[in-house]
């Protein structure tokens, strides 16, 4: 997979990206959860995680509204990958550019996803911030009591013991960035 990532064809658009910033062009054939997106590029099909993100599991409370917003948004559209790096599942982590808009951002604004701490970059430092001002609104999963990390949730297999997330975690997303260096 990281061959083929190598191999592909990239393109500069003209968009808001930076023009330094390589891109991939593709089509958004499948949203596959909240967080995650089939894509056909020139090359063929690949599964790509949004960067960034981390948006509630099928079977958690928001699992089924974050996965709604994507889809209504992406599927079916064109799209700019802005290619990060590769999971451990041989996904392709990028962020998602639909014209001018940042779909990872727009998926946090929106409180349909949390900022993923454990692989944010010191330039993604804006995604806590974000987060930060969708808590205080309550839109999407900050309208709930007690809204539960995906992290959290899929580690302890939704059992808990949970993060309280209030001011104190957007210290904690900011702290993260400072910590962690090293690219997903």
């Amino acid at each position: 997979m990281a061959l083929l990532l190598g191999l592909l064809l990239l393109v500069q658009a003209d968009t808001a990206l930076p023009a330094e910033v390589a891109v991939l062009a593709g089509r958004v054939t499948r949203v596959i959860d909240g967080d995650t997106l089939d894509v056909l590029l020139a090359t063929g099909r690949i599964r790509v995680r949004l960067h960034g993100v981390d948006a509630p599991e099928h079977d958690q409370p928001g699992g089924a509204q974050s996965m709604q917003w994507l889809k209504q948004r992406v599927e079916g559209r064109d799209v700019l990958l802005e290619p990060i790096s590769q999971d451990r599942y041989e996904r392709m982590v990028a962020v998602v550019h639909l014209g001018d808009i940042d779909v990872n951002r727009e998926l946090v604004r929106s409180g349909n996803a949390w900022a993923y701490r454990q692989y944010l970059r010191a330039r993604d430092r804006a995604l806590c911030d974000i987060e930060a001002e969708a808590r205080i609104a309550g839109r999407g999963l900050w309208s709930a009591a007690q809204p539960r990390a995906p992290w959290e949730y899929r580690s302890t297999r939704g059992q808990g013991p949970f993060t309280q997330m209030d001011t104190a975690a957007m210290r904690d997303c900011h702290k993260a960035i400072r910590i962690r260096r090293a690219p997903r």
